[in-house]
C-alpha cells in the first residue's frame, strides 16, 4: 500500500492563509422507501419515505476534496414510474459544468463506502484517498461481510495514492476542514467538520442520521455494523456541535437540501 506524500506537497506551497475554504453542494441522487423501519424507525413516526444523496466540493487554497460521490453512475438518466434510485446529472458533468475535471480533484473522502456514497469513486482514483484505516479493511479486504458495499463502485480506489487515518485528522493542518472519525453505521464512518468564514462552523453528518426523526428519537439503522459505537459516535458528534455551536445538516436530509443554494453557488 502507498502511502502519500501529495498532501505534504500541498501544504508545503507556502501559501498564505487567507480566505478560508468553500463548499459546494451537488444533487448526486434520490432515494425513496415504502418501508423505513432498517432505519430504527416506525412508518408510523415520520412522513418522509425520500431520502436526497448530496456530494460536496471543498474547495482550499491547498487543493480541492471530493466529499461523498452520490449514487452510482449507471443509475443516471430520467427517473423512471418504478424507480426507487435516480439520479438525473452525475456529478461528473456537474463538476465538469464548473470547469473542474477529475483532475483537478487532489483529495476525495467518503463519509463511509456504502454505494449510494461511492457511486462515482473510481472517477477519481487520480485523487488522493483519505480513509479510516477500519474502513479500509471492511471495505476493501473484507467487503463480503459488508452488503451494503458494492466493490466495483471503488475498486480502481485500491492503486489510489492514500492517506490511512486512524481517528480525527486535519486536512489541510490550520484546522479549516477537519474529518471528525464516528464509527458505527460503518467501521470507519466519518464525519465533516469545516470553518467557514461567513457560515461559521459547519458539521456534515454522513449518515450518523438519514431522517430527522432520527435523530429527535435517537434511532439508529438496524444495519449499522455496531449499535453501541453508533450510540458513541452520536454523542461525541452531539459535544462537539454543542461545543462548537456548529450548523449541522443531515446530508440526507430533503426538505433541508431544498433549502440549501446547490453549485455552482457556494457556501463561505
Amino acid at each position: 500500500m502507498k502511502n502519500c506524500c501529495a498532501l505534504l506537497m500541498l501544504l508545503s506551497l507556502g501559501l498564505s492563509a487567507q480566505a478560508g475554504p468553500k463548499l459546494y453542494v451537488f444533487d448526486c441522487g434520490h432515494l425513496s422507501f415504502d418501508n423505513i423501519s432498517f432505519f430504527g424507525l416506525d412508518n408510523s413516526e415520520t412522513p418522509v419515505r425520500e431520502l436526497f444523496v448530496p456530494c460536496y466540493l471543498i474547495e482550499h487554497e491547498a487543493g480541492r476534496l471530493l466529499w461523498d460521490a452520490g449514487l452510482p453512475l449507471d443509475m443516471v438518466g430520467p427517473r423512471t414510474e418504478e424507480a426507487t434510485g435516480w439520479y438525473e446529472v452525475s456529478i461528473v458533468d456537474q463538476l465538469e459544468g464548473m470547469d473542474v475535471s477529475p483532475s483537478d480533484i487532489d483529495l476525495v473522502s467518503f463519509s463511509h463506502f456504502h454505494y449510494d456514497h461511492v457511486g462515482a469513486a473510481n472517477v477519481f482514483s487520480n485523487s488522493t484517498l483519505l480513509i479510516q484505516q477500519t474502513e479500509y479493511e471492511a471495505a476493501f479486504e473484507h467487503p463480503e461481510t459488508n452488503p451494503v458495499f458494492r466493490p466495483a463502485l471503488y475498486d480502481q480506489l485500491n492503486d489510489s495514492e492514500k492517506v490511512i487515518l486512524d481517528g480525527d485528522h486535519d486536512i489541510f493542518g490550520d484546522g479549516s476542514v477537519m474529518i471528525i472519525s464516528a464509527p458505527g453505521h460503518t467501521p470507519g464512518h466519518q464525519v465533516l467538520k469545516l470553518e467557514l468564514d461567513n457560515l461559521g462552523t459547519l458539521i456534515l453528518s454522513g449518515d450518523l442520521y438519514h431522517f430527522a426523526m432520527s435523530r429527535v428519537l435517537g434511532r439508529v439503522p438496524t444495519f449499522n455494523t455496531d449499535r453501541d459505537q453508533s450510540l458513541q459516535s452520536i454523542a461525541k458528534v452531539e459535544a462537539l456541535i454543542e461545543e462548537t455551536d456548529a450548523t449541522f445538516w443531515i446530508e440526507h436530509n430533503l426538505e433541508l437540501a431544498n433549502s440549501l443554494n446547490l453549485a455552482p453557488s457556494f457556501y463561505d
